[in-house]
């Protein structure tokens, strides 16, 4: 995130100003939580990985928690009928990851796992939050769920985002990440449809409010 460059009228940008909102937040009260919520592919990752970036360049011991670590491994899925519909809601170990959001706004130190999108799968212990992280930035599709058990993690959020993006934006993108993992356009195409943007009319459809609302 290049908050240095403004644009000639030196207006701020949408991503500054959500920077220094988020550096406005109270500090020396314990460990607060961003949450960047989203749709798949509206961009809420790469969102993540700037704004952790420039608040470490701010000064602030910032880490940043993708969700993706909790999804359910592939055998499981598909023991459950679920594999083709992974990325909904109910692939995840939703119960595991409340539990770790309570842990991390505790401000304790907590292992957690990630996800390798090369080998689809989630890898336990790969990423620790240090006891001495005093803001932590988290991604995921469900933060702002108005869906049981997830609505319960709103209350955790000391500040929250949402990505805006258009279904068509999505699709595109959907799309796209199928032909990088060298699928045919009509796969691409068919599996963006049939399962990604159920999953992204789901969560827009039952999401909460968000403090801020980010255009992608």
């Amino acid at each position: 995130m290049q908050t240095g460059n403004r644009p000639e009228d030196g207006k701020v940008t949408e991503a500054e100003a959500l920077l220094q909102h988020i550096l406005a937040l109270p500090q020396g009260s314990g460990r607060s939580l961003v949450a960047i919520a989203g749709a798949p592919a509206s961009g809420k990752s790469t969102l993540a990985a700037e704004m952790t970036g420039a608040l470490r360049q701010a000064g602030r011991k910032a880490r940043l928690i993708p969700m993706d670590g909790f999804h359910l491994d592939n055998a499981v899925l598909e023991a459950r009928g679920l594999l083709s519909r992974k990325g909904a809601p109910e692939t995840f170990d939703a119960d595991g990851f409340i539990v770790l959001m309570n842990r991390v706004k505790a401000g304790e130190e907590v292992v957690y796992p990630t996800f390798d999108r090369v080998r689809d799968l989630s890898i336990a212990g790969a990423a620790v939050i240090d006891a001495n992280c005093d803001l932590v930035v988290v991604e995921g599709n469900y933060l702002l769920f108005d869906e049981p058990p997830w609505r319960s993690l709103a209350d955790l959020w000391d500040f929250s985002i949402w990505c805006d993006t258009s279904e068509p934006v999505l699709l595109e993108r959907c799309v796209q990440r199928w032909l990088d993992h060298n699928h045919t356009p009509d796969e691409a195409r068919v599996r963006a449809e049939s399962n990604d943007m159920a999953n992204a009319r789901r969560v827009i459809d039952m999401r909460l409010r968000a403090d801020v609302c980010f255009t992608s």
